[in-house]
Protein backbone atom coordinates (compact mmCIF):
# COMPACT_ATOMS: atom_id res chain seq x y z
CA UNK A 1 0.00 0.00 0.00
CA UNK A 2 1.37 3.63 -1.06
CA UNK A 3 1.03 5.99 1.88
CA UNK A 4 2.88 9.14 0.18
CA UNK A 5 -1.12 10.15 -1.32
CA UNK A 6 -2.13 10.01 2.09
CA UNK A 7 0.30 11.42 4.58
CA UNK A 8 2.29 14.27 3.86
CA UNK A 9 5.43 16.07 5.35
CA UNK A 10 4.20 19.26 7.46
CA UNK A 11 1.23 16.65 9.46
CA UNK A 12 1.15 17.26 13.68
CA UNK A 13 -0.01 17.01 16.37
CA UNK A 14 0.18 18.56 20.11
CA UNK A 15 -0.03 16.58 23.40
CA UNK A 16 -0.05 18.32 27.23
CA UNK A 17 0.14 16.25 30.41
CA UNK A 18 0.74 17.19 33.97
CA UNK A 19 3.84 16.15 36.06
CA UNK A 20 3.17 14.39 37.96
CA UNK A 21 4.48 11.40 40.42
CA UNK A 22 3.66 8.54 38.58
CA UNK A 23 5.77 10.23 35.38
CA UNK A 24 8.95 11.00 37.40
CA UNK A 25 12.01 9.97 37.30
CA UNK A 26 12.08 8.64 41.11
CA UNK A 27 8.67 6.73 40.12
CA UNK A 28 10.19 4.85 36.53
CA UNK A 29 13.52 4.50 38.17
CA UNK A 30 15.31 6.68 35.60
CA UNK A 31 16.91 8.95 38.44
CA UNK A 32 16.32 9.73 42.37
CA UNK A 33 14.37 12.66 41.54
CA UNK A 34 10.95 13.99 41.18
CA UNK A 35 11.03 15.48 38.23
CA UNK A 36 9.51 14.46 34.31
CA UNK A 37 11.24 11.69 33.33
CA UNK A 38 13.56 10.92 30.18
CA UNK A 39 11.27 8.21 29.51
CA UNK A 40 8.06 10.02 30.28
CA UNK A 41 8.52 12.87 27.82
CA UNK A 42 10.05 9.98 24.89
CA UNK A 43 6.99 8.35 25.46
CA UNK A 44 4.48 11.60 24.87
CA UNK A 45 6.75 12.57 21.93
CA UNK A 46 6.14 9.32 20.61
CA UNK A 47 2.07 9.48 21.71
CA UNK A 48 1.81 13.11 19.62
CA UNK A 49 3.89 11.43 16.78
CA UNK A 50 1.37 8.92 16.55
CA UNK A 51 -1.64 10.97 16.84
CA UNK A 52 -0.34 13.00 13.98
CA UNK A 53 -0.62 9.96 11.75
CA UNK A 54 -3.05 7.39 12.85
CA UNK A 55 -6.31 9.06 11.98
CA UNK A 56 -5.53 8.86 8.45
CA UNK A 57 -4.27 5.80 8.43
CA UNK A 58 -6.88 2.84 6.47
CA UNK A 59 -8.90 0.30 9.39
CA UNK A 60 -6.49 -2.06 10.63
CA UNK A 61 -2.94 0.02 10.05
CA UNK A 62 -0.84 1.63 13.13
CA UNK A 63 2.64 2.82 13.52
CA UNK A 64 5.22 1.23 15.62
CA UNK A 65 8.04 2.88 16.73
CA UNK A 66 11.45 2.24 15.54
CA UNK A 67 13.92 4.91 16.19
CA UNK A 68 14.47 7.89 18.66
CA UNK A 69 17.17 10.65 18.61
CA UNK A 70 15.89 13.10 21.67
CA UNK A 71 17.95 15.52 24.05
CA UNK A 72 16.41 16.13 27.57
CA UNK A 73 17.54 19.85 28.03
CA UNK A 74 15.98 20.52 31.00
CA UNK A 75 14.11 19.32 34.18
CA UNK A 76 10.74 20.11 35.36
CA UNK A 77 9.28 19.57 38.65
CA UNK A 78 6.29 18.11 39.64
CA UNK A 79 2.80 20.42 38.76
CA UNK A 80 4.39 21.66 35.57
CA UNK A 81 2.51 21.01 31.96
CA UNK A 82 5.06 19.53 29.58
CA UNK A 83 3.40 19.97 26.26
CA UNK A 84 4.56 17.87 23.01
CA UNK A 85 4.71 18.88 19.28
CA UNK A 86 5.23 16.90 16.67
CA UNK A 87 5.50 17.46 12.91
CA UNK A 88 6.07 14.73 10.16
CA UNK A 89 8.91 15.74 7.95
CA UNK A 90 9.48 12.77 5.69
CA UNK A 91 7.60 9.65 4.49
CA UNK A 92 9.44 6.69 2.80
CA UNK A 93 7.16 4.37 2.11
CA UNK A 94 5.96 2.87 4.93
CA UNK A 95 9.15 4.85 7.44
CA UNK A 96 7.92 8.01 8.75
CA UNK A 97 10.35 10.60 9.86
CA UNK A 98 9.14 13.09 13.00
CA UNK A 99 11.05 16.27 14.53
CA UNK A 100 9.61 16.31 18.21
CA UNK A 101 9.62 19.11 20.85
CA UNK A 102 8.78 19.38 24.19
CA UNK A 103 8.29 22.41 26.36
CA UNK A 104 7.28 23.28 29.92
CA UNK A 105 6.00 26.54 31.14
CA UNK A 106 9.55 28.29 31.29
CA UNK A 107 10.76 27.18 27.91
CA UNK A 108 12.09 24.15 25.44
CA UNK A 109 12.86 20.94 27.75
CA UNK A 110 13.23 18.34 25.05
CA UNK A 111 13.95 18.08 20.73
CA UNK A 112 14.64 15.75 18.28
CA UNK A 113 13.92 13.06 15.63
CA UNK A 114 11.60 9.66 16.26
CA UNK A 115 11.31 7.35 13.53
CA UNK A 116 7.65 5.30 13.24
CA UNK A 117 7.11 2.20 10.75
CA UNK A 118 3.58 2.08 8.83
CA UNK A 119 2.09 -1.59 10.02
CA UNK A 120 -0.84 -3.96 9.10
CA UNK A 121 -1.66 -4.63 12.84
CA UNK A 122 -2.81 -8.11 12.26
CA UNK A 123 -0.32 -9.43 10.12
CA UNK A 124 2.13 -7.24 12.33
CA UNK A 125 1.19 -9.07 15.69
CA UNK A 126 1.10 -12.71 14.02
CA UNK A 127 4.80 -11.99 12.89
CA UNK A 128 5.84 -10.82 16.29
CA UNK A 129 3.71 -13.43 18.10
CA UNK A 130 5.85 -16.27 15.60
CA UNK A 131 9.05 -15.31 17.62
CA UNK A 132 7.39 -17.08 21.22
CA UNK A 133 6.51 -19.72 19.46
CA UNK A 134 10.00 -20.04 17.61
CA UNK A 135 11.98 -19.15 21.11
Amino acid sequence: MDFTNILKPGLNAEKTVVVAQNNTASALGSGGLDVFSTPSMIALMELTSLSAVAPLLPPGWSTVGTEVNIKHLSATPLGMNVHTHAELLDVDGRALVFAVEAFDEAGKIGEGTHGRFIVENERFMAKTGGKKASA
